[in-house]
């Protein structure tokens, strides 16, 4: 295991992150509730600030994060509105797994396995689309629910569009909400599988002895090309993939 501490430009990120993560698990609390329906206008940005005792700054930057991923549509001059459901689909689907465990009511952490440099395998370079044996970031990080491990993320990280990456303590924050403001997503691709975990996995997830589990493969891209390529390990005991969808008469 690699020891990770967080430089002092980490620690301001991460303590701007608590801050502006608290305004997104309000919003997304109130639509996922059906509280706000779709179209549904969303606080300003001056009550937001006001009403969580943040910064206007902070408080545009969680509402601009939000419009970046799909859930809110903001109108220039009209405010901001909860985005029609099919254009949340996609943000429905890549998720920050904090803000997911935040808004149960659970208490979140991760715990950092890895954190470092290493050359591109053939695999990892064809999905970064870059020379075998470039350097690349990784890590691996698990998430935990109320102390117990729940996903297992293997990360592999395009240096050229995210130099900053190993300089993060992700403890503090997710890599899923550092990469979705320094590199904001502008497209992603999916695959899903049933698989039998590895020990090392097996190990990170504090599984006892090898069962099913669901296997999430994901490409990221931004405005500069391929971002990240990454492995999402779920255990099948304490993980469901699913979501409730409304639909009009």
């Amino acid at each position: 295991m690699v020891a990770v501490k967080g430089s002092q430009s980490g620690s301001h990120i991460g303590r701007t992150f608590v801050k502006f993560s608290k305004i997104k698990q309000h919003i997304y609390s109130k639509i996922a509730s059906g509280e706000w329906p779709e179209n549904h206008p969303v606080s300003s940005e001056n009550a937001l600030a006001t009403q969580f005792k943040v910064s206007r700054m902070t408080a545009r930057r969680a509402l601009q994060e939000l419009a970046d991923e799909g859930l809110v549509i903001r109108s220039k001059g009209s405010g901001t509105y909860v985005a029609p459901l099919k254009s949340q689909t996609s943000f429905m689907a890549i998720r920050n797994i904090a803000d997911e465990i935040r808004a149960r009511q659970h208490a979140y952490e991760a715990h950092v396995h890895v954190l470092k440099q290493v050359p591109a395998s053939l695999q990892v370079a064809e999905q970064l689309q870059i020379t075998p044996e470039t350097p690349v970031f990784f890590s691996v990080i698990t998430h935990l629910e109320n102390g117990l491990p729940v996903q297992v993320e293997e990360r592999y990280v395009n240096p050229a569009v995210v130099k900053d990456y190993l300089k993060q303590d992700f403890r503090q924050i997710t890599p899923h909400e550092y990469l979705s403001a320094v590199a904001p997503l502008t497209e992603a691709s999916h695959q899903i599988e049933a698989v039998t975990p590895n020990a090392h996995v097996c190990e990170w997830l504090e599984l006892t002895k090898p069962e099913p589990c669901l296997r999430i493969v994901r490409r990221t891209w931004s405005d500069a090309g391929v971002v990240t390529y990454a492995v999402l390990t779920h255990p099948g005991s304490r993980f469901v993939l699913g979501g409730h969808l409304t639909f009009k008469a």
